[in-house]
């Protein structure tokens, strides 16, 4: 049979239908997501952390933040074991469902000032629960996309769920701001009714995304790969078990494969967000920007991460996904050389603006090249019967060597280096080096055989 997971029968799920709900499904998984990770910076330090410094709080709440990325893996495994032994569809939805209903219960959240810790650790929980959710949503909605996908297209389908990322960043942060504007404080500052109830409001509007995405996924039909595997009797009894002993080396190598992206996208995102957001003459100094402009900037920046994560769907199909990588990873590898050429003050404002917007476009513009062809890339390593399993792992354990730490790590460098963050950039350098050297030991799968054990 040829590579592709398409056959010449009309497929079973519409072009539309796989595109949508790949594509919706993930978009209210990172919107959930980012709604967190933007409070995390804005909001939880002052709530749940407030007897802590203020790079204390803001280590305390990015340690929550990395907890969720060490329940992924966890979730990765029981989502996928499900996924690879009943279908993709029911284990789609159950994941929506829980990271909705995590979503949608910190809204509720008491603060430090009514519970005192029993805030912090509420909070970890759902936190947790959310981790666990995206630790199944991302390599299902991949697999709908990728298993659904027609002849020399792969790569392109893969690119949808892709597209949930920057969408989800977009939406979770215009709302914030939105709610920001209609509850305006002093001076540029949060409100007091922003900090009191304002701030929640992201975290209830969750519900109604997740009914859109169920809405969406209950009309999936499973796919023919996954068909064909249950009639030839390939489903196996315990999936996390037969990856590991037969395909331990493409986790490990699919594992490094993601390490660069999730410490790129990290840095551009949370890290930068609070270096930028930082007085000048702050404990640990940074650029001074309100959070309304930086926030501005960043969303005009992840614009770019959506349109190229779907150039790179095509690149990646004509020229191959490990090619295409190798170029945009030493490109990640030369943008952390010259981390602190774009990201330290100037003396005109508008100069740091400038260069400021400038860094924030070409890391996206990277984000999309990389986060792209993941979605066809990682599914590729694996047979039908351990895909949802095998992908799962790989991209979620990852987040615990990337992601988890990402942040957590270039603050303390931040610090180290006195306001100057050429070390975050050295460190972005070093995951790099370790992802090429992981495409320099893998092989092409652009042409692999979807449906073959």
């Amino acid at each position: 049979m040829s590579s592709s997971s398409a056959t010449t029968s009309k497929p079973l799920n519409s072009r539309g239908r796989v595109i949508t709900a790949s594509l919706v499904g993930t978009t209210v998984e990172f919107y959930d997501f980012y709604a967190y990770a933007t409070a995390a910076s804005l909001v939880f330090p002052h709530l749940f952390f407030p007897s802590f410094s203020q790079t204390a709080g803001l280590l305390s709440s990015f340690a929550v933040f990395g907890a969720a990325m060490v329940a992924r893996p966890v979730g990765a495994m029981v989502f996928g074991h499900f996924g690879d032994k009943f279908g993709r569809k029911s284990t789609l939805v159950a994941s929506l469902l829980t990271m909705g209903i995590a979503t949608f219960l910190i809204g509720f959240l008491p603060t430090y000032e009514s519970i005192g810790l029993w805030a912090a650790l509420l909070l970890l929980i759902l936190r947790l629960a959310q981790g666990f959710a995206l630790g199944g949503e991302w390599s299902g909605a991949a697999l709908v996309a990728t298993e659904n996908a027609p002849a020399g297209k792969r790569a392109l389908y893969g690119t949808f769920p892709q597209l949930g990322a920057p969408i989800g960043f977009i939406i979770a942060n215009l709302l914030f701001l939105v709610i920001n504007f209609a509850l305006p404080g002093e001076d540029g500052t949060s409100s007091d009714a922003f900090m009191a109830w304002g701030w929640r409001i992201p975290f209830f509007f969750s519900a109604f995304m997740v009914v859109v995405g169920l809405w969406v996924r209950l009309k999936l039909v499973e796919s023919d790969s996954f068909q064909k595997a249950e009639k030839k009797g390939e489903i196996k009894k315990a999936p996390i078990g037969y990856v590991f002993q037969k395909y331990w080396r493409q986790l490990i190598l699919g594992t490094f494969f993601m390490l660069a992206t999730y410490v790129l996208f990290y840095l551009m995102t949370n890290f930068t967000l609070s270096y930028g957001t930082t007085a000048t003459d702050a404990d640990v100094p940074g650029l001074g920007f309100g959070h309304t402009d930086f926030v501005l900037m960043q969303i005009f920046g992840v614009v770019f991460f959506g349109a190229f994560t779907l150039v790179s769907g095509p690149l990646a199909d004509a020229i191959g996904r490990r090619k295409l990588l190798i170029w945009v990873t030493i490109a990640i590898i030369v943008l952390g050389f010259v981390y602190s050429v774009f990201l330290l003050p100037q003396d005109s404002a508008a100069f740091t603006g400038a260069l400021v917007q400038t860094f924030l476009i070409f890391g996206f513009t990277l984000m999309g090249m990389t986060f792209g062809p993941m979605g066809a890339l990682l599914p590729e390593l694996f047979p039908t019967s351990v895909r949802y399993t095998g992908s799962a792992i790989a991209y979620n354990v990852s987040s615990i060597l990337g992601a988890s730490v990402a942040p957590l790590i270039a603050v303390e460098l931040w610090r180290i280096g006195g306001g100057n963050p050429w070390l975050v950039g050295i460190y972005m350098s070093g995951a790099g080096v370790l992802t090429l050297i992981a495409l320099l030991m893998g092989k092409e799968t652009k042409d692999v055989d979807f449906d073959a054990e």
